[in-house]
């Protein structure tokens, strides 16, 4: 979902080998890695983990492994990037015309726009897309057809600490805005930060989106169309920034970023954070908060909590280069990848939300998942516009200046760059 184009011309060859060389049986993306009859795909994903010891190459390596010995006629060669270096990565390989034959982690519009993926029905059983969530599914449609494969969710909601609640005298957590100032104003009175506010540029777009959302706003109108400077949006990042003005947040919200925030409510130095399942493990690796001493509540907008959170999703999209036989050998593995027993491993061990119904049905029954689940039926997703990924990284790099500079004035540039880049 991610990253802005990059000049390659001179170092494409070396910043490939260097992509690739980590892997042992590793070839060129894209190309026919055959011998002896065998057919050799690449995979390329982004990496959720937080580092060596759980990176979630592998998670897919394991995956590899089962499907190879199900399947001794295909290898599958996988690789996978830190989120922080994934956008520029996938752009180099893109710009040079190296394609992955399976790319996890980025929106299908663009590639399907340029004609260099295939379509889903062309990659998937009919019985792997029936069990997908329509509305994630939906997402990845480009011109009314399906080209993007959910393959991981997440939804949001308001994460509070009980404990500071009670220091500060708050009974309940808020539902409108002025009750989040209020409260954070009594938290901020007993030392900790009362609200967290990450703007940088790791997932501005994610934390933007909600407060839109409260006043009623966001990225598109009805009719799909961009409207990122619509009196809505300017009127909930004011208030943002009005926030910012009283102390009610963290210092400098704009050069801060989710995994920071995330980190310091897990400390217990933050009264209220919006947030995801992943939040969940910081809060026991950190080991400070207990069970008890934090819940989650509908995120609050301008008159009321919201019904309509953000929900997201990182999808997979499988590239033609390779061909027939490297299409034919896709399916399986995609079609194997997408089981019960591989969606649930990947959401248990990175505490995010799954892609298939038959999955989510059996994650359901987890308490500390079913409320964010319950969401996914009325989430509101980023728009499925063909350069959705460049306007991103521009709210990314430039939102968090609006904090202490002029709001109207920000949204009304990346706005224009939207609609004047196909939007």
């Amino acid at each position: 979902m991610k990253a802005r184009l990059i000049a390659v011309a001179a170092a494409g060859a070396a910043t490939l080998t260097a992509l690739w060389g980590c892997s042992s049986n590793s070839s060129t993306p894209g190309a026919s890695a055959s011998s002896g009859g065998k057919v050799t795909l690449q995979f390329y994903g982004a990496d959720y983990g937080t580092g060596p010891a759980n990176s979630t190459t592998k998670y897919w390596d394991a995956v590899a492994a089962a499907f190879h010995a199900a399947n001794p006629g295909i290898n599958v060669n996988v690789q996978t990037v830190d989120w922080t270096d994934f956008p520029t990565k996938v752009e180099t390989l893109i710009q040079n015309k190296q394609y992955p034959d399976i790319l996890e982690g980025n929106p299908a519009p663009p590639y399907a726009q340029s004609g260099l993926i295939y379509p889903v029905s062309d990659v998937l059983s009919q019985s792997t897309i029936s069990n997908l969530i329509p509305k994630f599914l939906k997402d990845g449609q480009y011109q009314s057809t399906d080209y993007g494969i959910p393959f991981t969710t997440s939804t949001r909601a308001m994460y509070y600490n009980k404990k500071i609640f009670k220091a500060a005298g708050i009974a309940s957590p808020p539902q409108t805005w002025a009750q989040l100032q209020a409260d954070a104003a009594k938290i901020k009175a007993k030392g900790y930060i009362g609200y967290g506010m990450p703007l940088g540029s790791e997932e501005a777009q994610a934390e933007l989106l909600l407060w839109f959302l409260g006043n009623g706003g966001g990225y598109v109108d009805s009719s799909g169309k961009y409207a990122i400077n619509s009196s809505q949006n300017v009127a909930a990042l004011n208030f943002m920034k009005q926030l910012a003005a009283s102390g009610d947040t963290q210092p400098n919200p704009g050069g801060t970023d989710r995994k920071e925030v995330w980190a310091n409510f897990a400390a217990g130095k933050i009264g209220m954070v919006l947030g995801s399942p992943a939040v969940i493990p910081i809060i026991q690796a950190a080991g400070v908060l207990k069970p008890a001493d934090y819940g989650t509540t509908d995120v609050p907008g301008k008159n009321g909590p919201l019904t309509n959170t953000l929900g997201v999703h990182d999808d997979i999209v499988a590239f033609k280069a390779g061909g027939a036989s490297h299409q034919a050998a896709i399916k399986k593995f995609l079609d194997f990848a997408y089981q019960d027993q591989w969606q649930l491993q990947f959401d248990n061990e990175y505490d995010l939300l799954p892609a298939t119904q038959s999955a989510a049905t059996t994650m359901a029954k987890n308490a500390m998942f079913s409320a964010f689940l319950g969401n996914i039926t009325n989430s509101v997703n980023y728009p499925a516009l063909a350069n959705w990924t460049s306007v991103e990284n521009q709210i990314k790099t430039q939102v968090g200046q609006a904090i202490t500079g002029n709001p109207a004035q920000v949204l009304g540039g990346i706005q224009q760059t939207a609609t004047s880049t196909g939007g």
